[in-house]
């Protein structure tokens, strides 16, 4: 004979149904799902770029701004994605978060070889977001980039 359906039968088979929905839309690290690679972007000789994960891109990502705005040697913050671009090398770009990894200030200034915090005076080397100068003693997270002619584009 039907019994009336619980309260618990209910919320039971309402979790069991999400739970089966949110592994259809999970990555399952296939590599078939998209992927996102942290490292570096550099220009290729003929002008054109290659993303961090080494393919040629057409800079889908958000722009953050011309290969100009990133000097030789230094590098360039922008505040509003909270990211810091860095050209280590003529050629060679980098990024990484904007944010302090000691007590999350945003990073402020990119001046001889270093990306510094000002709230105390951390300091991460540009060519790899490692701790240069305390307090802090983590090294800034990679961010994905990708350099598409004259453009550095947030992947």
């Amino acid at each position: 004979m039907n019994q009336p359906a619980t309260r618990r039968t209910l919320l039971a088979t309402g979790a069991a149904t999400l739970a089966v929905c949110c592994v259809g839309c999970g990555d399952d690290g296939d590599g078939d799902g998209p992927s996102v690679a942290a490292g570096t972007a550099s220009t290729s000789p003929g002008g054109d770029s290659a993303s961090a994960s080494g393919t040629s891109d057409s800079g889908d990502g958000e722009a953050l701004g011309s290969v100009s705005d990133i000097p030789e040697g230094g590098g360039k913050i922008f505040a509003a994605q909270k990211v810091v671009v860095t050209q280590p090398k003529k050629g060679e770009y980098k990024a990484f978060s904007a944010i302090c990894t000691h007590q999350g200030c945003t990073l402020n200034r990119v001046a001889d070889g270093t990306v510094d915090c000002s709230c105390h005076d951390s300091r991460f080397r540009i060519s790899d977001g490692s701790v240069a100068q305390g307090p802090a003693t983590q090294p800034l997270p990679a961010k994905e980039i990708m350099v598409h002619g004259n453009m550095v584009y947030l992947g």
